[in-house]
């Protein structure tokens, strides 16, 4: 196969100090992020926070900018709006704005006055409105973190069972990392923390442990050519070097993708993929340093042959 990465020889684990503290800093900014989450400090979503939703149809076309545009008149401008292609009614639009236990109840008239105040010649119809108490956000801030913790489990298990303790372990902390940083990230961005997000949190665990599983499988495979002892260190350079044109082109593939969906993508979507550009870019270098770097810690503090 033609190679984007000729052979290469680059010792990445002796690169692992370094790459210990920049996951530090990572790790201390997603724990940062993760308690403000918690505690309800951080930008967070209508599903984390309470608000409204309502649904409803046009009778003539209109885009979403004209229908955001109406909204900012009341102070939502930076409302939740998706046209409902396919839907049973044409014309049909979802909005979703956050507010106060006070103005709950109140929003869905709001929105409605000023849609039909923007546009006299093209009445929006109510089909239904949806209230998300604070109560039912802070429900769904515990399972969204529940997920995210049994998606860790999921990982550790898995990995154990493929490979050995050892490597479930590493491939966790690594997963966990990759995690914790992308939310960071977005925290530090001041983006909206959304079950979209969440959902692109889970979808980084999964593209991350893919991408350390083939790192693994590539050690597995040359444990067999390297038997000496002190050779370990050998071995991790040698696979990740082995496997570093698969990883650039899969990444690249992804990444591409992903800045299009940015580019070319709805608003509702574009913090997704931008938090998944994240993911595939930490991920990748997680794969590369950090997890090589934390297994061959482990190999010289406690010797022990890696299944």
């Amino acid at each position: 196969m033609f190679e984007i990465i000729p052979q290469t020889n680059i010792n990445f684990t002796g690169r692992r100090k370094l790459a210990f503290g920049l996951s530090g800093l990572f790790l201390l900014l997603g724990l940062a992020a993760f308690v403000a989450i918690m505690v309800g400090k951080a930008n967070m979503g209508l599903d984390f926070s309470g608000g409204t939703m309502i649904q409803g149809n046009f009778e003539k076309p209109v885009t979403v900018a004209k229908v955001r545009e109406a909204l900012s008149a009341t102070g939502h401008g930076d409302a939740e709006i998706q046209e409902l292609v396919g839907h049973i009614k044409p014309n049909s639009y979802s909005i979703r704005v956050k507010g106060t236990v006070s103005e709950l109840g109140k929003v869905d008239s709001l929105l409605t006055g000023a849609l039909a105040q923007a546009f006299p010649d093209n009445p929006f119809h109510l089909d239904s409105s949806h209230e998300v108490g604070p109560a039912i956000g802070k429900l769904l801030r515990k399972q969204a973190s529940l997920a995210v913790l049994y998606s860790m489990i999921g990982i550790l298990i898995y990995i154990w069972l493929r490979f050995d303790f050892r490597v479930g372990v590493t491939a966790t902390i690594g997963t966990f990392h990759d995690v914790l940083a992308v939310l960071g990230v977005i925290f530090v961005l001041q983006k909206e923390i959304t079950l979209l997000i969440v959902t692109a949190l889970l979808t980084v665990a999964g593209y991350s442990l893919s991408d350390k599983v083939v790192v693994f499988d590539r050690v597995r495979e040359n444990l067999k050519l390297y038997r000496k002892k002190g050779e370990f260190e050998t071995l991790l350079n040698t696979s990740i070097n082995e496997v570093l044109s698969r990883t650039f082109i899969t990444s690249t593939g992804v990444l591409i993708t992903l800045v299009v969906l940015y580019i070319f993508g709805s608003s509702v979507i574009r913090d997704f993929a931008l938090a998944m550009f994240l993911g595939v870019l930490v991920g990748t270098y997680s794969s590369i340093f950090l997890s090589s770097g934390i297994m061959l810690e482990w190999e010289n503090r406690s010797p022990k042959r890696f299944k």
